[in-house]
C-alpha cells in the first residue's frame, strides 16, 4: 500500500500534538511537481539555512543546463518545522518528489509504503561509489530508501586559543579517554578562573550517546530494531556527566539554554563560554569560523579504551524519492546527479558532509577551503578503519531525543539520580519502539 493516510501521518510523526494542524496545514510545503510548459517540474525539499540553499541551488543550475527537460523548485525549512510539514505533505496525499529524509524517520516512511525502493533502481542510480555501510544507511531489510545525501562523524572540537590563553594542553586526540576529557575539562575552568567552562556536549543528542554505548560493548539501536542500551550503560552516561558538572568542568545546571539556537554562530563556544564540544563534521568549517579559526578537531574520547570501536560513518540525512512522485524517472536523475556528478558535488559543497561517492569525494577534497579538507581527512581516515556498522533507526526512535532530553534535565537539575534516570529511559524507550 504506497499511501500515508491521517492516521498513519500522526504515526509517523510520533507527535499527537500535530492531529489540530493536520487540516489546517493543506499541502505543507505548498505542492509537488507537475507539468511546466514543455519541462517537468520536481519538487525537492530539505531541512538547513540559506546558505546550504544558495549552494544547493548552484548545483541544481548544472542540472538544469545538463537536463533542460526538467526543472527542480526547491523549499526548505528549519529541522523542526520541516518534520511536521513533510508529515502533512504526505498526509494531505502531495508528497515530495525528492526530500532530505531524517534517519530516525527512514523505517516510519519505508514500512508504510511511502517511498520508492531505491534497490530496485540499480539502472537509473548508480550507488557502485559508496563502501557498503555508506549504503546500508539507508536499508530497510531487503530493500533501500535513502542514499546519504553526505557522509558524517562526530568529532570533538577543541578552542586552542583558549587553551593558549590558560596555558592547559591538549590531550591526544587519537588516544584520549572520557576521563582524559573530564580532567582536562576542568584544568580549563580552573585556569580561566570559572570564567570558561572546560567542555560541553549535549548529554540527550543520541549520537553521541550511541558512541558511549558502542564503546560500552552494546548497540545503543540493535540490528531487529530494538533499545539495546542497558540501564548500567545509560547510568554511567548520565554519572560521567553530573561528575564533571560537580567539578565544574562542565557548566552548572541551567546555563546552557535549550532554547538559544543550534547555530554554530550562537553557540556557547563561539561565545568563548566553553572551550570545547561535540559537533558534526560536516560543521566543521562554519564552527571554526565563528570561533575565530583555532579549533583542533578530534576524535571522541574512549575509542582506545572501550570494549569496541564507538564512532562510526553516518548521514546528516538521506536522500528519499516518494513512491507516489508522478515523476519518478527524472527524479531518479535528479538523484543520481546529486550523487555522482563531480561538478555538482562541487558546486554543493559539503554543508551536508562529504559526498557519499568516495569517487567524487576525492576528485573535490583538492578544491575544498582548508577547513573543510580537514573535515574530509578525518572522515576519509575513519572509513579505512573498521567500525561497528549503523543500524536503521527503528520506528518510534523519532521520540527518543524529547524522552531522554526531559530526563536528563531532570538529572541536571538533581530532580533525579543518575541511576533512576537511566531506569526511566530505557523503560519510555523500550515502550516507545515497541508501540
Amino acid at each position: 500500500m504506497n499511501t500515508v493516510d491521517r492516521r498513519g501521518a500522526l504515526k509517523l510523526a510520533g507527535l499527537a500534538g500535530l492531529a489540530a494542524t493536520l487540516p489546517a496545514c493543506g499541502r505543507g510545503f505548498g505542492g509537488g511537481g507537475d507539468q511546466k510548459g514543455d519541462a517537468v517540474e520536481l519538487n525537492m525539499v530539505w531541512w538547513g539555512d540559506a546558505a546550504r540553499a544558495e549552494k544547493t541551488q548552484k548545483a541544481l543550475d548544472l542540472f538544469h543546463t545538463a537536463n533542460p527537460g526538467i526543472r527542480v523548485r526547491t523549499e526548505y525549512q528549519d529541522s523542526s518545522p520541516y518534520k511536521d510539514k513533510l508529515v502533512t505533505r504526505f498526509a494531505a496525499g502531495d508528497p515530495p518528489d525528492l526530500m532530505a529524509m531524517r534517519t530516525d524517520s527512514l523505517r516510519e516512511y519505508a514500512n508504510r509504503g511511502a517511498l520508492l525502493d531505491l534497490a530496485q533502481q540499480g539502472g537509473k542510480l548508480d550507488l557502485s561509489g559508496l563502501t557498503d555501510s555508506a549504503r546500508g544507511l539507508g536499508v530497510v531489510g531487503r530493500q533501500n530508501f535513502g542514499v546519504p545525501s553526505g557522509l558524517n562523524a562526530i568529532g570533538f572540537v577543541v578552542d586552542k586559543a583558549l587553551t593558549d590563553k590558560f596555558g592547559v594542553q591538549i590531550p591526544d586526540g587519537d588516544t584520549w579517554s572520557w576521563e582524559d576529557l573530564a580532567t582536562f575539562a576542568k584544568q580549563v575552568t580552573t585556569a580561566s578562573g570559572g570564567k570558561v567552562y572546560g567542555t560541553n556536549f549535549e548529554v540527550w543528542t543520541i549520537a553521541n550517546l550511541i558512541v558511549w554505548t558502542r564503546q560500552h560493548g552494546e548497540d545503543f539501536y540493535t540490528a531487529d530494531g530494538k533499545l539495546g542500551i542497558t540501564a548500567a550503560t545509560m547510568t554511567g552516561w548520565l554519572a560521567m556527566v553530573q561528575k564533571m558538572r560537580a567539578d565544574k568542568a562542565f557548566p552548572p545546571a541551567g546555563f546552557i539554554d535549550p532554547n538559544g539556537g543550534a547555530s554554530a554562530a550562537q553557540s556557547y563556544i563561539a561565545k568563548k563560554a566553553i572551550a570545547s564540544q561535540i559537533i558534526p563534521t560536516n560543521n566543521f568549517l562554519t564552527f571554526d569560523k565563528v570561533c575565530g579559526g583555532q579549533l583542533q578537531l578530534l576524535r571522541i574520547p574512549g575509542e582506545t579504551q572501550g570494549a569496541r570501536r564507538g564512532q562510526s560513518i553516518d548521514t546528516p540525512a538521506l536522500w528519499s524519492v516518494a513512491a507516489k512522485s508522478k515523476h519518478p524517472a527524472e527524479t531518479l536523475t535528479l538523484l543520481n546527479f546529486l550523487v555522482n556528478d563531480v561538478a555538482g558535488a562541487k558546486a554543493a559543497g559539503t554543508t551536508r558532509g562529504v559526498p557519499a561517492s568516495r569517487p567524487v569525494a576525492t576528485a573535490i577534497t583538492p578544491g575544498l577551503e582548508t577547513d573543510d579538507q580537514r573535515a574530509s581527512a578525518y572522515l576519509a581516515e575513519l572509513q579505512n578503519e573498521k567500525l561497528p556498522p549503523s543500524y536503521s533507526y527503528p520506528i518510534g526512535a523519532s521520540k527518543l531525543t524529547n524522552i531522554l532530553k526531559s530526563i536528563s534535565t531532570e538529572v541536571e537539575f538533581g530532580r533525579k539520580t543518575p541511576a533512576a534516570g537511566a531506569a526511566e529511559f530505557v523503560d519510555a524507550g523500550q515502550k516507545a519502539l515497541s508501540a
